[in-house]
């Protein structure tokens, strides 16, 4: 059910040419994919490399060599893949195992990641989305939205790992819009991550809606155009005004 947010609506739909969506905690809850990725990973490690997998249950040590990873590899700030990968490298280093290891292990990892579970309004709100505008992924994460199950209603997908950069930078909003033949101006970011996709969207000259699953307060300054609880909301408002 839409959460009517009093003052945020000032959607521009006759301007909606097209529609970018972030994928993250906007299309599926990102944390449970996470968590069940890193059970399948840690149940292939205590196989077959069982003293990393014991160093990683360790509290704090994971956290530990993730942050270690970014802070030695920031050249990779923008490939969740490639920093996983590394951290499990390290890991296997740390515990005097195999480093070659961390290929099959990060793709245990990465197939897991991919069996999402939408939240249930991503589906209908999908399909009544793409019978009427192009849409586009744009994330910073590493899913791929064809493994994911979403890939037929999108036209194309940008991220981070691909494109080289992520949001909030403009760059890859403004590939999004080219990449369907209109400009920022005529697209609507949709995302949950207020500076992330709208701030970045603002930015970059797009229309944002913030989707707001939960209720927290908007602490930036431009404010997006639209503010919805769930993607249902979203085509409620579009289709009010189509």
């Amino acid at each position: 059910m839409n959460i009517a947010h009093p003052g945020s609506d000032t959607l521009d739909v006759a301007r909606v040419a097209a529609i970018s969506l972030d994928l993250d905690d906007t299309l599926w809850p990102i944390w449970p994919t996470i968590e069940r990725a890193e059970r399948a990973l840690h149940e292939w490690l205590l196989r077959e490399a069982p003293r990393t997998a014991e160093l990683l249950i360790t509290p704090g040590v994971l956290r530990e060599l993730r942050e270690a990873t970014a802070k030695e590899r920031s050249d990779l700030a923008h490939d969740l893949s490639a920093l996983r990968r590394e951290s499990i490298r390290g890991a296997l280093r740390r515990a005097e195992e195999d480093p070659d290891l961390a290929e099959p292990a990060f793709d245990v990892f990465f197939a897991e990641r991919q069996r999402v579970e939408l939240y249930e309004d991503a589906l209908p709100a999908l399909k009544w989305l793409s019978e009427r505008y192009p849409l586009v992924a744009v994330s910073n994460g590493n899913a791929d939205i064809h493994l994911a199950g979403v890939g037929p209603w999108f036209r194309t997908a940008f991220s981070a790992r691909e494109f080289g950069k992520g949001k909030p930078e403009a760059p890859i909003f403004e590939a999004a819009a080219a990449s369907v033949g209109v400009a920022p101006e005529a697209v609507l970011h949709v995302g949950d991550d207020a500076a992330l996709d709208v701030v970045g969207a603002l930015n970059a000259g797009m229309q944002a809606a913030w989707l707001v699953r939960d209720e927290r307060p908007w602490v930036h300054g431009a404010r997006p155009q639209l503010i919805v609880s769930d993607l249902l909301g979203l085509c409620e408002r579009l289709g009010k005004a189509g």
